[in-house]
């Protein structure tokens, strides 16, 4: 196997309800003189209550639409005399800031406004074209500087973004098993990446419906705070233990082909990656593992078939195959070769799951 490149955690991440209101403490050590916080209009909006000022200058800038090349260096071009960059919001927001702050080297302070996916913890952006479509993810050297997590504000946040969340991180699970379990001897550094996998799953599964009951009721329980961390924390220790051995295989594979369709740009990553788990499942044969889902992803509104992703065709089935097996997908770290193989799985998921 390849050696694995350990990129674990931020150089500090602290989650806290309450925690906002102790920015200026978390910082004022720091040698920072000018900060620019990168954000998005609804993002700010509901963090600014939360958020005292800070002990330095700060200026805003607001992102337009999409984590694209495009956006990172027009928001690059903007900044002049900051010395640390600050993303409130969520992760194309997040993945923006650290991409601009690879691009500048400047530090990055991250405040996750959803609970939506793991881009808060990881050193990576993933990149996407202005109509939607994803092209490519790359990782970053350095970590990010800290991150700041507050649970009483993420309560108050839309819950559809938790369910997508919940959907995106039990992946962590599936696609990294399928990578690893052909490993005989596993190292230390993938171990840990598989038991925070587990934990992705068994904690969203015991307490996920718990989380989105409180998430609607906008309270900040303990269930709450932990499938935060579990999406957060957890999800990219998966990824920044384990390096390719725990990031995408399949599920996402999945989610990149499903992009192509237009229809499903309304739909977020994670319902989307939430339905690439049982095509993947598919492709392992793993029927059983499926039926198993069934009921965890009626609980959380994830769909189950294409039709509620609203995709219906099947020359749209021929698009969504044949752009997750591009010579570039990690669908082809699981073996999968063909555009066929990937079309017959989305196939057998639909004709077994079209009754539900």
């Amino acid at each position: 196997m390849e050696t694995i490149q350990v990129q674990g955690a931020p150089t500090y991440y602290r989650c806290e309800p309450g925690l906002l209101q102790k920015v200026p403490e978390l910082v004022k050590d720091e040698t920072f003189t000018h900060g620019t916080i990168i954000h998005g209009s609804d993002s700010w909006s509901m963090a600014k209550p939360y958020i005292p000022e800070f002990p330095f200058a700060v200026e805003t800038i607001l992102y337009e639409g999409e984590c694209t090349h495009k956006e990172v260096k027009r928001i690059a071009e903007k900044i002049t005399t900051t010395d640390v960059l600050i993303g409130v919001g969520g992760g194309k927001i997040l993945d923006l800031a650290k991409a601009c702050g690879a691009h500048l080297d400047l530090p990055v302070i991250l405040i996750p406004t959803l609970v939506s996916n793991c881009a808060a913890w990881t050193p990576l952006s993933v990149f996407y074209d202005e109509d939607g479509n994803f092209l490519e993810y790359i990782i970053y050297k350095r970590s990010t500087y800290m991150v700041i997590v507050d649970p009483d504000m993420l309560a108050t946040s839309p819950v559809e973004y938790l369910r997508a969340g919940i959907g995106d991180t039990i992946a962590k699970w599936y696609e990294a098993d399928v990578l690893t379990s052909h490993i005989q001897e596993k190292p230390l550094p993938l171990e840990m990446a598989l038991h925070a996998a587990k934990l992705c799953r068994d904690v969203l599964f015991q307490e996920g419906k718990d989380a989105v009951v409180a998430n609607e009721n906008a309270q900040c329980t303990s269930s709450f705070t932990r499938v935060t961390e579990t999406i957060i924390m957890a999800g990219g220790m998966v990824g920044g233990f384990g390096d390719g051995y725990g990031r995408i295989s399949g599920a996402h594979s999945i989610h990149n082909g499903l992009t192509k369709v237009p229809g499903t740009h309304k739909f977020l990553h994670g319902e989307k990656v939430a339905y690439g788990i049982l095509v993947q499942l598919a492709l392992e044969g793993k029927t059983d593992q499926i039926e198993q889902l069934i009921p965890f992803y009626k609980s959380m509104r994830l769909p189950l078939t294409l039709k509620e992703l609203d995709v219906d065709s099947l020359e749209d089935i021929e698009t969504i195959s044949y752009y997750a097996t591009r010579p570039s997908e990690s669908i082809h770290l699981m073996g999968i070769q063909t555009q066929a193989q990937v079309k017959e799985a989305i196939l057998t998921v639909e004709k077994s799951l079209a009754s539900l």
